[in-house]
């Protein structure tokens, strides 16, 4: 799993998790469940019945009162708004490479590479070798650590290992050394084509 897309789970998840639980909170109190079922509600919480409210008229003049009520309310809502601002850009950020430099990087006399260019020929590669039906292939990364994203469609009668020792062996061994990089680190997301049944005499 990606970096950025295990962030984004988490954080997914840990919102979920806090607007699910404050919602059946809510619920419950405004349908009047603690009373029905005879359930404690948590200390402290303001909503246990259809007519509560979360802050009285008192409450609010209170806290309104203080002066650091505003100075605080005026941060907290400034720091989640960059934290959203943040989240929205790293979305938006470019995770291909673009133009990949060779044997660099520094680029050797300034040549680059498209990422489109090399990721075709890695698919029309791998496409050749045994096993292999489909193949579809990107770089991803930055361009200092780029890395293959592969998407191989198998025949049935495949073996996966095989494929894959062919395909380190092969296409990605060739591109890292036409590229004059180091190592070219890869991921592979392997299918099977679909093919009729065949019946057993």
């Amino acid at each position: 799993m990606k970096r950025k897309s295990a962030i984004n789970r988490v954080l997914l998840a840990l919102m979920g998790i806090v607007l699910l639980g404050t919602g059946i909170l809510v619920l419950a109190g405004g349908l009047d469940l603690y009373r029905r079922w005879h359930v404690t509600p948590p200390d402290g919480w303001p909503l246990n019945t259809p007519d509560d409210i979360v802050f009285d008229a008192a409450d609010h003049n209170g806290w309104t009162d203080e002066g650091w009520w505003w100075p605080a309310v005026i941060a907290a809502l400034a720091i989640v708004v960059l934290l959203a601002l943040w989240w929205l850009l790293a979305q938006l950020r470019r995770t291909h490479p673009g133009h990949i430099p060779i044997a660099g990087p520094p680029a050797v006399d300034g040549v680059e590479l498209r990422e489109r260019a090399l990721s075709d020929a890695l698919a029309a590669d791998a496409r050749q070798q045994a096993g292999v039906h489909q193949a579809r292939a990107r770089m991803v990364g930055p361009t200092s650590r780029p890395e293959a994203d592969l998407d191989l469609t198998l025949t049935p009668d495949s073996a996966p290992s095989t494929v894959l020792q062919a395909l380190h062996d092969g296409p990605l061994e060739r591109a890292r050394r036409s590229t004059g990089w180091t190592r070219l680190p890869a991921n592979a997301q392997l299918g099977v084509s679909r093919h009729k049944a065949h019946r057993a005499e």
